[in-house]
């Protein structure tokens, strides 16, 4: 009874809220007085509830002792106050398993013994589980949907068909991932690439950035030769890259670091790589250092190999 008040002080609260919402001096929000109401409701329900088991409990203990004054035993006054509780028999063992597999039990084999025997050998007719029928029903079912949706109306596709599908998307996917990768090259991972689509992307950015200063086909104008042996900042692939990418200001070539991207440069080194040796007329005198070229040059046998130097 000690814990009564806090109920009673809540539902005062709730009750008290609505007035206290109409002042505008109140120091309460109106959020915290909606969770003050709700609390002292839900207190009062509990309360109610415990109200009424207490009540349920004590009506029961006065039932026991007023039957045992009556002369009633313990057994009799359970049996009054639980009228329908009854102990439920155990199953049998093994009865949930033959009734999961249609099987009958061993007592009564004689009665499913068949007529017919051979060499003193008996059969028994236990008939297939019901689960079992169900699941090649199902599989036939299965089988006629199958036969309708990819032999007849050519909804889905045969194992044929749905390989090239997945080879074309595939091939979608590796383009996608080759286009992300190739934005990732710089003057450590480049490659130097005979591809004829690199090649010519790289003379279109060629043609618009670098032939004011470099010429038409690279013979030479305000930059140098292109075309030649010699080179003033290294002639392999990775060195043009750098080149191009970080420029040579001292000597008035600028940086293309922020207007093309890593695709774009590494373009532009093949196709200046592309043109070694073509001896444009009206070629610019050598300048540099000579280098042998890194191109793939043809072997023994019309085999292809890489300068090492």
């Amino acid at each position: 009874m000690k814990y009564l008040p806090l109920p009673l002080i809540l539902v005062l609260c709730a009750v008290v809220s609505p007035s206290m919402a109409g002042d505008d001096h109140s120091m309460l929000s109106a959020d915290t007085q909606n969770v003050i109401a709700f609390g002292a409701v839900v207190c009062a329900l509990l309360l109610f509830l415990l109200a009424m088991l207490v009540l349920l409990r004590t009506f029961r203990v006065l039932t026991r002792v007023i039957m045992r004054q009556q002369g009633y035993s313990n057994a009799e006054i359970e049996a009054e106050l639980k009228p329908g509780k009854k102990q439920k028999a155990a199953k049998p063992k093994g009865e949930v398993w033959n009734k999961l597999l249609s099987l009958k039990p061993l007592s009564e084999e004689k009665k499913l013994v068949m007529e017919h025997e051979y060499d003193g050998i008996q059969e028994l007719d236990n008939p297939i589980p019901a689960w079992f029928m169900y699941l090649f029903y199902i599989t036939i079912a299965f089988a006629f949907c199958y036969l309708l949706v990819y032999h007849v109306f050519g909804v889905g596709q045969l194992q044929y068909a749905e390989y090239k599908t997945e080879m074309a998307q595939a091939e979608v996917a590796k383009k996608i991932y080759l286009s992300k990768q190739a934005n990732r090259v710089d003057e450590t991972t480049v490659k130097l690439v005979t591809d004829p689509q690199v090649i010519s992307a790289g003379q279109a950015i060629f043609t618009q950035n670098c032939m004011a200063c470099h010429g038409d086909h690279a013979q030479g104008n305000v930059g140098p030769n292109l075309t030649d042996d010699y080179w003033l900042h290294g002639g392999k692939i990775n060195d043009v890259f750098k080149t191009i990418k970080y420029g040579v200001l001292a000597k008035g070539m600028p940086t293309w670091e922020k207007q093309l991207s890593p695709k774009q440069i590494s373009d532009v080194a093949n196709y200046v790589k592309s043109l070694h040796g073509t001896n444009p007329a009206g070629a610019k005198a050598p300048q540099g250092t000579k280098e042998e070229d890194d191109a793939p040059k043809p072997g023994k046998n019309g085999v292809v190999t890489a300068s090492l130097n």
